[in-house]
């Protein structure tokens, strides 16, 4: 397990890191795995997105100082945090290739590839989707339709109940503020995506959208698709952590590669948009 890279997972917004449990026990014996509290979603009103990206990049610092390599896991809206936090971490040009303590790899689920200099919302000219609405006097954002229905409808009944009961809340603030904190890191690490075919939050042509221009601007993108919700770590763990074991070998026989240094040469010319809800 030495060898192999540390796993970093982001949950997205209105959940916690409890709901990568199921893939977290089939990985475990065989990687080192890491699952990041986001303080936006703990209760906090005031919490930030750059109060994530901290927590991020504090938990992705802890093992890159120990020599250890990383591969960054994010879904919904961790992989905003997940792709801005991989700034500065990826193994520069001049490195030697024996060298480690690196991110060397990104997979995103159910999720997009941000724009440096964007927030969450921006994309969306700060407009919030069907799904959930603006509170002002709390400082939440409010789930306003059914959370079984666009994160677990194809959980059973119970099960379902029980991961609606663990979710939590979500601050406005970090999907609204913070543009200045974000980063394309997808375009300095290679990137896996597992897209959700019958996902009911997140319309998986908007997902084939973002992908496709994220390719479009030159990133390295290998493209996976499972017939679930928006939550295929808890309806089909055993076909997700087949996914994220062929990336991290993908990841791993590149030894970290480098990359050609997309931030630098490609502009945002290409509306790589957030696709249709926030989750």
């Amino acid at each position: 397990m030495s060898n192999r890279p540390s796993l970093i997972f982001i949950h997205g917004s209105w959940h916690r890191p409890i709901c990568f449990d199921p893939i977290v026990k089939l990985l475990e014996p065989n990687f080192r795995c890491v699952r990041v509290a986001l303080p936006s979603t703990a209760f906090n009103p005031e919490a930030t997105f750059k109060d994530d990206l901290d927590a991020t990049r504090d938990a992705i610092s802890a093992e890159t100082r120990d020599g250890r390599n990383v591969v960054v896991v994010a879904h919904s809206y961790g992989g905003l945090v997940g792709n801005s936090a991989i700034k500065g971490f990826a193994k520069p040009k001049d490195a030697d290739t024996s060298q480690t303590g690196y991110v060397c790899g990104l997979i995103l689920i159910a999720s997009g590839f941000s724009l440096t200099g964007l927030s969450f919302m921006d994309p969306f000219f700060g407009r919030p989707p069907p799904s959930w609405r603006v509170n002002d006097q709390t400082g939440y954002a409010e789930l306003v339709a059914s959370p079984q229905e666009i994160f677990y409808h194809d959980l059973p009944e119970k099960e379902a109940t029980y991961w609606i009961s663990h979710l939590t809340s979500q601050s406005l603030k970090a999907l609204f503020e913070g543009g200045e904190y974000s980063y394309s890191g997808w375009k300095d690490v290679p990137s896996w995506y597992i897209g959700t075919v019958e996902d009911r939050g997140l319309p998986v042509l908007a997902q084939r959208m973002s992908v496709g221009m994220a390719r479009g601007m030159g990133a390295s993108v290998e493209h996976r698709e499972l017939q679930t919700s928006h939550s295929p770590f808890l309806s089909q763990p055993g076909l997700t952590v087949e996914i994220i074991m062929e990336a991290v070998d993908a990841f791993t026989h590149s030894s970290c590669q480098v990359l050609p240094s997309l931030n630098q040469s490609h502009g945002s010319n290409l509306d790589c948009r957030w696709p249709l809800v926030v989750c």
